[in-house]
């Protein structure tokens, strides 16, 4: 069976949406790509770091999903990561009201020695050096490497960052993020420049718009499923990466051709993910609920024209 290692924050979330409140959640991206890769039936570990007050009760939702927390170092007398954010009526925009990076400061990820030789590496949004010495701990070069990262990174450590890009087969970015990286407003563009930087391929979140998936000379686009409404948006793209990385690693396939399913698999999950606060929706999705609404998302996209 193909492994996937997961490298992110596992954290406290406390969110705030034209919807309700929260006090502290479970979140995290680690957490959002792992319960969104569970879906595969694939052998995944996620490598964070938490502090002692982090429930037991979340680590074991981890482990009984068929995550290996070996990776999840717990700092005794640390705290976990925190952060807090209220969102907008457009729920598009938020503004972040608290961060406290805690034990997530003085973080170096330890990759367990099961899985460094896995097929998949999934890089959450951490600092670019974290990220670069997790493909160091590598046993052997990954057969993809899938890199997220934000605005914040290139703010304050855009060399860094550019250097890890050089190193990964995959990067998942926003279309706000692709343009501040390149420049560019033109995503056709900024998806030119990015592939540039050296990965095979540039995947561009546009949230409730879909996503587009960039390589060679060849574009793809997946809408984004039409809801009623979006509840809370807080990891949807950590989900989208979790069903695009473990939709490889269960196919085994890393072709263009398959990463268009893997792009419809990751948005069909982050459609769930919005429906409740956190992780709540992700945690009792059914893989009878996955397979409709990939259906509904075949509809939504099949047709046929004829060309005269």
């Amino acid at each position: 069976m193909s492994k996937l290692v997961i490298v992110g924050t596992v954290a406290f979330d406390a969110i705030e949406t034209p919807f309700g409140k929260t006090d502290k959640i479970l979140g995290g991206a680690a957490t959002f790509i792992g319960l969104a890769a569970s879906h595969f039936d694939i052998d995944a570990a996620a490598v964070s770091v938490v502090g002692d007050d982090f429930p037991q009760d979340y680590l074991d939702l981890l482990s009984n999903k068929h995550i290996d927390t070996s990776g999840i170092e717990v700092v005794n007398g640390g705290k976990t990561f925190f952060w807090s954010g209220r969102y907008h009526n457009d729920m598009n925009s938020r503004d972040t009201l608290v961060t406290e990076l805690n034990t997530l400061a003085d973080f170096n990820p330890v990759v367990p020695s099961d899985y460094k030789d896995a097929e998949v590496v999934m890089l959450g949004n951490l600092h670019p050096l974290v990220q670069s010495s997790v493909l160091d701990q590598m046993s052997k070069k990954p057969k993809l490497a899938i890199l997220d990262t934000m605005n914040f990174w290139m703010d304050c450590a855009l060399d860094d960052l550019r250097n890890v890009i050089k190193r990964i087969d995959v990067i998942t970015i926003n279309d706000e993020e692709a343009r501040q990286l390149t420049g560019e407003y033109s995503l056709v563009v900024a998806a030119r420049k990015i592939y540039e930087m050296g990965p095979k391929y540039v995947v561009i979140k546009k949230g409730e718009h879909g996503a587009l998936l960039f390589h060679d000379d060849h574009v793809f686009y997946a809408p984004a499923l039409p809801l009623e409404e979006v509840f809370d948006p807080t990891g949807a793209g950590d989900t989208f990466a979790g069903g695009f990385a473990g939709y490889l690693v269960k196919t085994n396939d890393f072709s263009f051709e398959n990463m268009k399913n893997a792009v419809i698999y990751g948005s069909t999950l982050a459609s769930f993910c919005v429906e409740k606060f956190g992780t709540e929706r992700m945690q009792t999705l059914s893989s009878s609920e996955v397979h409709k609404r990939l259906l509904q998302f075949k509809q939504l996209t099949q047709f046929d024209i004829e060309l005269g």
